[in-house]
């Protein structure tokens, strides 16, 4: 009898899920079609800004709606004071930072079709409670950026969109502050147009309960440098952080991926030799790798 009752309640627990789930892409829908969508620039405008206008960026994705709402991510576990900050700093706004979040709200057209489903589905999901964070009135740009790709269908404006980010740091000293195993720029050009690179090495999972140590590390070392940050959610508050405080600091995420799967010509998001990624089967299996000059760059590991 037990397991008949079970049985049952299982079934009615799924149909109500289920419908559930309609209501609220139903909701979504309707706000979709009949409230303010919030403002985004375009990626160029993006990019425009971050490499001519000298401004500190912190962006915001699906991870960082996700914890704001309460939800772990897959390599940052939720906190109260990372998702208040978090909520601060969407709304911020500072004369030497701007805030990104991804242009999705008005159309995803320019996706692939695997990307277009992905978003489509997640707004369906979520952009109720994603309005309810954001400044409606704010001005926004675009977080995608860092992303110039593995998502976009027509990937023609790829090669000239990283050789304009290669400006932002052409003969600059260079900080960059980066989870443990992901490498930026270690084994491609990305980077080989810079005076010097100097790293310090974060915690791959949970960085942001080092988060004062980060801080405290990368003001000791940051000073004078462009510090390129690459940190998940613990990046989006970092660059805000260093910008109150005079900083010039990029979150720049996840360039160094899409610049790999752009020299190897990848229509699918797939490993990368020696670095993390998070968003593929064993991304996060990466082997040790013997590079004097890697080695030579790191100042500092926090673990």
């Amino acid at each position: 009898m037990k397991k008949i009752l079970l049985k049952i309640y299982y079934i009615i627990l799924g149909i109500s899920n289920y419908f559930l789930e309609k209501i609220i892409i139903l909701k979504n829908k309707i706000i979709f079609l009949f409230f303010t969508k919030p403002y985004v620039k375009t990626t160029d405008e993006s990019l425009n800004v971050i490499v001519n206008e000298g401004c500190s960026i912190s962006r915001f994705g699906d991870g960082e709606f996700n914890l704001m709402n309460g939800e772990n991510i897959l390599f940052q576990s939720y906190s109260r004071e990372l998702s208040l900050r978090l909520r601060e700093i969407v709304k911020s706004n500072h004369e030497k930072h701007e805030v990104f979040i991804p242009n999705i709200f008005k159309s995803v057209n320019w996706c692939t079709d695997k990307s277009r489903n992905y978003w489509t589905r997640y707004l369906n999901l979520n952009r109720y409670k994603i309005y309810k964070l954001l400044e409606m009135k704010k001005k926004y740009y675009d977080s995608l950026v860092t992303r110039l790709y593995i998502d976009y269908a027509d990937k023609s404006k790829a090669g000239n969109r990283f050789e304009t980010f290669k400006r932002l740091w052409k003969n600059k000293e260079v900080l960059i502050v980066e989870g443990e195993k992901s490498r930026l720029g270690v084994g491609n050009d990305l980077f080989h147009n810079t005076k010097s690179i100097k790293r310090i090495l974060c915690p791959t999972m949970d960085a942001y309960a080092k988060y004062d140590q980060i801080l405290a590390a990368v003001k000791k070392h940051g000073n004078s440098k462009l510090i390129l940050i690459a940190l998940g959610p613990t990046a989006t508050v970092l660059a805000y952080d260093l910008a109150i405080a005079g900083y010039h600091a990029i979150d720049i995420g996840h360039i160094d991926i899409e610049y790999e799967w752009f020299l190897n010509k990848a229509i699918d998001k797939e490993p990368v030799k020696n670095k993390y990624v998070a968003e593929v089967p064993n991304g996060n299996k990466v082997r040790e790798i013997n590079n004097k000059n890697y080695e030579s760059e790191t100042i500092l590991k926090i673990t």
